[in-house]
């Protein structure tokens, strides 16, 4: 081989390479997290959780990848060892669909139909099709499968241009016998581990070993090995990724480890026992890429067959190795905030739903500050003075963690709606925040009232809980509208708004009548004026929420203006909107 086959070699490498990470990007993008999210919640049974592993490998085509995110999850405390280890032995089958797939371009026929599964006849088909999806089509969805399109076709074409460059390797007797030594079983094991460690694809390092197959010059005796090689090397990723994770991350890495170290070793001895007393006649042909495949498959299937059923052994071993410490016991303090996993970011999709569940939880406990402190106004307690400060600390830790995260992520290729999903949380997560924090204040008007042996008129209470009715109800419409990010809710929640303002004006009138008739005090006024300012300040968030949720679905950014046209709109629809709402919210 010259210089400039090399050159050839290397440019099909880096081609493969590539169209492997741009192929697994795109089908990640069209899963939107909801493979990641199966993988989350259905690991009940050893055997289902088998085949999860397998099916979101073969349709990511990374068991890296998935292995990284078990890793991810063991790590937040959303997913336990004993399911971890299942979806591990499940993703090692799945990533072999790939070598399958690869296999393909060993096709030798002169009929039309059969020449047609060549991927270097349907690949460039495939390429054509990607690329008028990109340019054509506005689809975020067709873009993506546009891209995954090109990804298949660029990696073809690297997988025939790596055959093309090392054919010649066939009649060059030095090469020939650097794979006869790899037939040594623990050169071609080291080989093997070797290359998939530096490259982090035993996907890609199976597909450079099924061009070299092309050439005729690799025996299956030289294969056998660096495929057990492969496996071994593919772990490198989960170990790497599990360094400064928790300590059930660590375990779960080596129990991949542990998993291909130990199923090869057994593998490896069992069949070359065998072959010491049948001399298996394959083993010195030519391994052609479907013999790879095959090999590839019988492999991980035979190791996962026969370790499901010990897999608890698995999980002792790793804990051996990785053994408890107490410094290492997660605060219960912390434990909410580990979905905000650094790992997931790998995975923009997934990480975005991570983020939601976050964002979620941050404004239920937002919500259920609040409604603790209107509870003390009427019934009060210490215990609930201190959970109003203890959600409302946990609350501000949101804001900063969860904030941290979107930004982090907002950097990442994200399709359209995660963009605008990321956009309404960063947004609205400051209002939750500002929520809790007159929660608080609502919560030291009832402080001072207990303290003072105070309590407001019977009229003045009846008024005060009409305006703490239509602010639950605002607080909860803001809620629901950010959960799901309904739109049509959204535009509910100002003429809310404005009967809180009304209200909270009219009592602050009423009260001061109250105090020239000497039927209430001043202290009592300031009190009163607190709380309904601080109730009013709620329902100015919650409006910012819905007006937040609107803008960005409509690609708005003019907070006033829409408003404005909100209110001013030619149907009177507000207007009919807010008479309703009064009607509902009138003071006795």
């Amino acid at each position: 081989m010259d210089f400039f086959g090399i050159l050839t070699l290397l440019g099909g490498l880096a081609m493969f390479l590539y169209g492997m990470q741009v192929m697994g990007d795109g089908l990640a993008k069209v899963s939107g997290g909801k493979l990641e999210q199966i993988l989350e919640n259905l690991t009940s049974s050893k055997l289902k959780a088998v085949l999860l592993g397998l099916g979101v490998t073969a349709v990511i085509q990374s068991s890296s990848a998935t292995t990284v995110m078990v890793v991810g999850f063991v790590n937040s405390g959303i997913m336990k060892l004993t399911q971890a280890v299942g979806v591990i032995m499940g993703a090692n089958i799945g990533t072999t669909v790939t070598s399958w797939i690869l296999s393909l371009a060993g096709i030798e026929s002169e009929n039309f139909f059969i020449q047609l599964l060549k991927p270097s006849s349907f690949a460039p088909i495939l390429a054509l099709i990607g690329v008028v999806f990109l340019l054509f089509c506005k689809s975020a969805k067709k873009k993506d499968i546009g891209t995954i399109l090109i990804g298949f076709a660029v990696l073809m074409f690297g997988m025939e241009t790596m055959s093309g460059a090392v054919e010649p390797l066939a009649d060059v007797p030095e090469f020939t016998g650097i794979l006869t030594a790899f037939s040594n079983p623990v050169f071609g094991v080291l080989a093997g581990t070797i290359l998939t460690a530096i490259i982090q694809s035993s996907s890609a390092s199976v597909g450079i070993l099924q061009a070299l197959c092309m050439t005729g010059a690799v025996p299956y005796a030289s294969a056998l090995p660096i495929i057990m090689g492969q496996n071994i090397g593919t772990c490198v990723t989960a170990l790497l990724s599990a360094i400064g994770a928790k300590k059930n991350a660590k375990r779960a890495a080596m129990m991949h480890l542990y998993f291909n170290l130990i199923g090869t070793i057994v593998f490896l001895c069992a069949f070359y026992l065998v072959n010491s007393f049948v001399h298996f006649p394959f083993m010195s042909e030519a391994a052609t890429p479907v013999g790879i495949a095959v090999m590839h498959s019988t492999f991980n299937i035979t190791a996962t067959v026969v370790w499901l059923p010990f897999s608890d052994i698995l999980v002792k071993l790793a804990c051996l190795t990785i053994k408890d410490k107490k410094e290492d016991e997660i605060p219960a303090e912390d434990r909410d905030f580990m979905i905000l996993e650094s790992r997931f970011l790998e995975k923009p999709s997934f990480a975005m739903e991570q983020g939601k569940s976050a964002a979620k939880q941050m404004a239920e406990e937002s919500r259920q500050a609040l409604y603790t402190a209107l509870g003390l106004l009427d019934d009060y307690k210490e215990e609930k003075v201190e959970a109003v400060q203890m959600i409302e600390s946990k609350v501000d830790r949101y804001e900063d963690e969860l904030g941290t995260y979107l930004v982090k992520l907002s950097h990442k290729d994200l399709t359209e709606k995660d963009s605008h999903s990321l956009s309404i949380m960063l947004h609205c997560i400051g209002d939750f925040e500002r929520i809790s924090d007159h929660a608080v204040n609502i919560m030291e008007s009832a402080q001072e009232l207990h303290e003072k042996n105070a309590r407001f008129s019977d009229k003045a209470i009846k008024e005060l809980h009409v305006l703490i009715k239509a602010v639950k109800d605002i607080v909860d419409m803001s809620y629901t509208v950010f959960t799901q990010q309904d739109v049509k809710l959204a535009n509910a929640i100002e003429p809310l708004e404005e009967v809180v303002d009304e209200l909270s004006q009219e009592l602050k009138r009423r009260h001061v009548k109250r105090l020239r008739e000497g039927s209430c005090t001043i202290e009592m006024g300031f009190i009163l004026s607190d709380i309904t300012t601080s109730l009013e300040r709620i329902a100015d968030h919650c409006s910012n929420i819905g007006v937040c949720v609107t803008q960005v679905r409509e690609d708005l950014y003019d907070t006033h203006s829409h408003i404005d046209i909100m209110k001013n709109a030619p149907d009177d629809t507000f207007h009919n909107d807010l008479e309703q709402v009064r009607l509902k919210y009138q003071l006795p």
